[in-house]
């Protein structure tokens, strides 16, 4: 039996091209009751694909057709189901976030790469951090601070000198943003199933903003990040060139 192909493509032109041709040559199929999701674009494209899917079970295959593509195989129209037949599987957990606003309001988001904190006023934030409800870091004084999964890590987390993780590590990297107080405190490595909560201090004169995978709430007080067992990614990479494969090599670069 052929697999069912679902496309998929961000506006721009060059994926919109790829889109045509490859729904002229392999058909469509809707993505509910499809084998597969292919999406092409970058990989800011790919995590709203990831998003968009979540409670369909299918996985997701990335042609990248966009500027970055650490979640996305190489462009090709050339045996696409053999490719696809042969993809090699990664599991993915993000992570939740709650955010508590200055009104009380509670806004609740997933990540697939990173929860991120970051001070939207000239002055720089001042956080609290508390893991597992135990008070870890009284003050820590920079422009933001970001817990990311290993999927992540090579995205905002490694701009920011964090650490690149594993992909079967189980293990979160809480990360600062130019610390200026503690100044050279860089972060930590967490259990996966740890609980990190962030207060900000002095919000009215320092306000801060939670992203999580670019879904944003401003003037936030209080953010509280979990992993989240129960969502699973499922992401495909040709043979080889798989996610653990890449973590790998991104750190001999």
């Amino acid at each position: 039996m052929s697999l069912r192909i679902a496309f998929c493509a961000s506006r721009a032109p060059i994926a919109q091209a790829a889109l045509a041709s490859l729904t002229n040559r392999y058909g469509d199929h809707a993505e509910q009751g499809a084998d597969v999701i292919v999406a092409l674009g970058g990989d800011g494209f790919m995590l709203q694909t990831l998003h968009r899917t979540e409670e369909l079970a299918v996985p997701v295959y990335g042609m990248n057709r966009g500027t970055v593509g650490f979640l996305m195989n190489a462009y090709s129209e050339h045996r696409l189901p053999e490719r696809l037949e042969a993809a090699e599987e990664a599991v993915i957990n993000p992570l939740v976030m709650r955010a508590q606003t200055v009104d009380g309001a509670v806004h609740q988001a997933l990540a697939i790469n990173e929860v991120s904190l970051l001070r939207t006023g000239p002055q720089a934030a001042r956080l609290a951090i508390h893991v597992d409800g135990k008070l870890r870091m009284p003050e820590l004084v920079c422009d933001g601070a970001l817990l990311a999964t290993p999927a992540g890590s090579t995205a905002y987390n490694y701009s920011a000198h964090g650490p690149i993780l594993p992909i079967g590590s189980d293990v979160l990297a809480l990360t600062s943003v130019a610390a200026f107080r503690p100044r050279r405190w860089r972060g930590a490595l967490l259990p996966k199933r740890a609980e990190v909560t962030f207060e900000v201090l002095e919000h009215e004169k320092r306000p801060v903003m939670a992203e999580a995978d670019s879904q944003s709430v401003r003037n936030v007080v209080r953010v509280v990040i979990r992993s989240e067992p129960s969502v699973e990614h499922r992401v495909l990479f040709d043979p080889g060139h798989g996610l653990e494969e890449r973590l790998i090599r991104e750190q001999f670069v």
